[in-house]
């Protein structure tokens, strides 16, 4: 998830007039896009129709569409405006007038799930100060949220589409320019967790499947004003709150964190997977908490776009992956569209051997490009990547059932079936048996790695 803050510098004022015909319960925002259909035939320029994603194709045994469980983010598709620290908002939409208003609250929402519906997505997901304005005092912001969320469940039993997760917004507000649960000041740390308290609460009446923690701005920019002991309890003591609180009130979701390395932060305590991971078993909290995977992130913690993904699968504690892209060359959060089979097909790969990602899925946590401003770009964008994950779990599923790099990686650590090996793998081994061994079998011979040819057999399914 990236960073979001509503934007107003630009946006222009208008009178509620102009807005006068989506204020009714049948106004279309849409209404030159119908429903988008699957078209396997179609031609390269045929960018509204789906070309490889059909949700019923069965595929190792389930529907594409309970693989690929596809979610829309409510902060970059309706809150976004192309805005960036160089220029003004190029992202107008038609029922947006630039207020904090419920009226214009309620029109983002319904345009919204117009939106979905067409799409044929089943899933969505947003912050609490995305779809709800942020009031003076907190007993005001909630009043709102109960509002909005009112109407966003009358619109999810409407159409039937689901919330993936809700999340908490603990970093755009000034009053977190420090943190929210490292926050040097309690004050500001009770806020948060006023805050997240509300949302728990939100999320289980909208019927959310997760709930995702991003530490924004938990973290540092110079250690010299900085206790990092004394902020990662406080993070920690904060997410036992957050755990028991979801006990408590009887919300079934799994709770999620996720990784990024830095920005805004110089440097932010939940840098990636393995250090997610082993902050969850330091402080014990790694049965209650799950991580949501952004590989955008990921690439800029240094690694490869599949890395965290993996990383987190192999251990048990992949729950969800916000599907998006970066570009390696650039130093910052970028929130592209996926549009790179490989990826998709390594990505895909991990999912199929873990036996899927529910109650996770797969949330398209991208941005349109500043300028790409007609209406339909926001649908083209999403088919472009939903058809780019239908291509990957093709051919994942190939690639598994033909088993050729999962039989060369048995063998290349077959030596771990039997003797010494076994004795390494159970735990038995001491270094006596070691040297005994060396002792007896003498130097040990270079075994190929084969990277090159295992490279070439992944190619051959792309």
């Amino acid at each position: 998830m990236s960073s979001f803050a509503p934007e107003s510098g630009g946006q222009r004022a208008t009178s509620s007039d102009k807005y006068a015909k989506y204020d009714k319960q049948d106004a279309e925002f849409f209404p030159d896009i119908g429903k988008i259909a699957f078209r396997s035939n179609a031609g390269p320029t045929e960018t509204l129709v789906f070309k490889h994603y059909n949700p019923t194709e069965v595929v190792m045994g389930r529907s594409m569409e309970e693989w690929l469980r596809f979610s829309v983010c409510f902060w970059h598709t309706f809150r976004g405006t192309g805005a960036d620290p160089f220029g003004f908002p190029t992202l107008i939409r038609p029922w947006d007038d630039g207020t904090n208003s419920m009226e214009n609250a309620k029109r983002r929402l319904r345009a919204a799930f117009e939106f979905f519906s067409k799409l044929g997505i089943k899933y969505w997901t947003f912050h609490d100060r995305d779809i709800a304005p942020e009031r003076e005092t907190l007993e005001e912001t909630n009043k709102d949220l109960d509002e909005i969320t009112d109407l966003a469940l009358e619109l999810q039993k409407a159409t039937g589409v689901k919330l993936l997760w809700a999340t908490s917004n603990l970093f755009a507000n000034p009053r977190y320019m420090n943190g929210a649960a490292s926050n040097p000041d309690a004050h500001i740390f009770a806020y948060a967790g006023a805050q997240v308290k509300k949302c728990l609460e939100v999320a289980k009446k909208l019927g959310a499947e997760n709930f995702v923690f991003w530490g924004g701005r938990e973290g540092y920019h110079t250690l010299l004003n900085t206790d990092i002991l004394a902020e990662q309890n406080h993070l920690a003591s904060f997410f036992k709150m957050a755990a028991a609180y979801k006990k408590k009130i009887g919300f079934t979701g799994t709770l999620l964190i996720e990784p990024k390395p830095k920005e805004p932060a110089k440097h932010q305590y939940d840098y990636d997977a393995m250090t997610v991971i082993a902050f969850l078993k330091h402080y014990g909290l790694e049965k209650e908490y799950k991580l949501n995977i952004e590989p955008n992130h990921t690439t800029l913690a240094g690694h490869g776009y599949e890395h965290d993904i993996v990383m987190a699968s192999v251990f048990g504690m992949l729950g969800s992956i916000d599907s998006n892209t970066g570009s390696p060359d650039l130093g910052w959060d970028t929130d592209q569209f996926p549009m790179d089979i490989k990826n998709a097909t390594l990505v895909m790969k991990t999912v199929i051997e873990q036996g899927g990602i529910q109650p996770g899925g797969l949330n398209f946590d991208c941005k349109v490009r500043r300028e790409s401003t007609d209406l339909k770009d926001m649908y083209i964008a999403h088919i472009g990547a939903m058809d780019t994950f239908a291509r990957g779990l093709k051919n994942a599923s190939k690639l598994i059932q033909d088993g050729l790099l999962k039989n060369l990686v048995k063998e290349r650590y077959s030596s771990y079936t039997a003797g010494i090996g076994k004795k390494i793998e159970d735990g038995t081994a001491t270094l006596e048996d070691l040297e005994q061994y060396i002792l007896e079998k003498g130097n040990p011979h270079a075994v190929s790695g084969q990277q090159e040819h295992c490279e070439s057999i992944l190619n051959f399914y792309i």
